[in-house]
């Protein structure tokens, strides 16, 4: 995009977005995701899985997803923890994320489970599909990839590259990009 272009899309009005909380299913766990979307957009539209950081479903969160449906998606929010379950602290969100993490096929059943979703969305073209996520969720838009699911691409912000199974890179359909700050230590 050219820099007239970006700065006259930032003098456009906000578009009235509709979000929507969402209950889906992942076996027999019940999760809760957010759903947004610009109602006076094209009939089809690109679908992208916004996966939380390890804090899960809140407002940070949520502001990707308006971000990303205000330039023409329909962004949703994956519910990696479950319904109401929502850490209150680094310390909780950490051992949430770590179960996550240690169990891999349980981590991309669920993130899976929200792309599942948002292809049944009636204005999401399924040809068209992505996922984002920021630390634990960028760990997680990877084994989206890595799971074989049918994505065009995964933007992972500073998430773990790391694999148990690194030889699942040969599922991957689309494209991956990896941002992680050189001088990040972790």
């Amino acid at each position: 995009m050219t820099l007239p272009l970006l700065l006259a899309m930032a003098l456009l009005p906000a578009a009235d977005l509709t979000t929507r909380t969402i209950e889906y299913t992942q076996g027999d766990a019940v999760l809760e995701g957010v759903l947004t979307f610009d109602p006076a957009g094209p009939a089809k539209r690109p679908g992208i899985v916004v996966v939380p950081n390890w804090m899960g479903v809140g407002p940070r969160a949520r502001e990707s997803a308006e971000k990303l449906a205000r330039l023409g998606y329909v962004a949703l929010v994956a519910d990696i923890y479950g319904k109401g379950v929502r850490p209150a602290s680094g310390k909780e969100a950490g051992v949430l994320a770590g179960k996550y993490k240690g169990d891999r096929p349980l981590l991309r059943a669920r993130v899976n489970s929200a792309l599942d979703l948002l292809k049944r969305q009636p204005n999401v073209d399924t040809t068209r599909l992505g996922a984002i996520g920021y630390c634990f969720g960028g760990t997680t838009a990877l084994e989206l990839a890595r799971s074989g699911a049918p994505v065009l691409g995964v933007v992972s912000f500073h998430g773990g590259l790391g694999s148990p199974t690194p030889a699942d890179a040969r599922q991957i359909k689309g494209k991956v990009l990896a941002l992680h700050g050189a001088d990040d230590p972790y």
